[in-house]
């Protein structure tokens, strides 16, 4: 298991295992977790082993957003510059994460607040318990969301819904976050590391170059023109016939057999 301060990461059968523990604050972000978040991130789009990344929150929380104690210790003069610097490790996390090809699953335990929430819907799957709160949180404290948030959450529930969120700030229970598309499923509490070990397992024998394909199609769809998507779609496709895993495929479709991908 890979040593750092504020984040458990282990690599098991094709499936990074990235937990943030920091229970004694409810696994708020600090400096440090963004820090090694970025680390971990890349590390799981460099490693050909790593075909799904499972990540959870240690203790009773996801992540309660952002370490507002922490936010409290700089001078009115050093919080700007220390919010800048943590968004923008928080951000080259995300953004790498959201086209990186192994799949994203969340395993949600309890709270997600703040940054846990924009954690939340910048993953690809969310297994929520059935405890699991979802909160934006941010203008309770007088700030702005981040974390991607505000790209992915009006994709998610639409704007108008987004916008109450972001201001009303109110709880979704995790029986209103399935419903509004948050979560992909939601399991009892007891179950839960079960069922999203098992599903991203599921995913890590699948055709992960053309999981991180589509992941990379769906973030540009939202600002290309009809045409232009379709011309991202022909290269995408043509590009993907190419690999092993497609020629697999298609032969085990024509078979009429299981294909066994190798990500390759």
């Amino acid at each position: 298991m890979e040593q750092y301060s504020t984040l458990r990461f282990e690599v098991r059968g094709n499936i990074a295992h990235l937990t943030l523990n920091r229970p004694e604050a409810a696994n708020a972000m600090n400096a440090e977790m963004v820090r090694e978040l970025e680390n971990c991130i890349a590390r799981c789009e460099d490693d050909q082993a790593v075909r799904a990344v499972l990540m959870t929150g240690a203790g009773k929380a996801f992540c309660a957003g952002g370490d507002l104690k922490g936010f409290a210790a700089q001078t009115p003069e050093e919080l700007p510059g220390f919010l800048e610097e943590m968004t923008g490790h928080l951000h080259r996390a995300l953004s790498q994460m959201a086209r990186m090809r192994a799949p994203v699953v969340a395993a949600v335990n309890g709270a997600a607040g703040g940054a846990g929430m924009s954690l939340a819907c910048a993953v690809d799957f969310v297994i929520a318990a059935e405890s699991a709160r979802f909160t934006m949180a941010y203008t309770r404290a007088g700030l702005t969301p981040d974390g991607s948030s505000s790209y992915f959450l009006p994709r998610i529930v639409g704007f108008r819904r987004a916008a109450e969120l972001m201001i009303t700030n109110r709880v979704l229970s995790a029986k209103e976050a399935l419903e509004l598309g948050i979560a992909t499923r939601v399991v009892p509490d007891a179950q839960l590391l079960a069922e999203a070990e098992s599903f991203a397992a599921e995913l890590a024998r699948g055709a992960t170059l053309a999981y991180g394909a589509v992941k990379r199609l769906l973030v540009a769809s939202a600002n290309n023109t009809l045409e232009d998507q379709m011309e991202l779609e022909s290269g995408a496709i043509a590009r993907l016939s190419a690999t092993r895993d497609a020629r697999e495929g298609i032969a085990a479709f024509v078979g009429k057999r299981a294909p066994a991908f190798t990500g390759r």
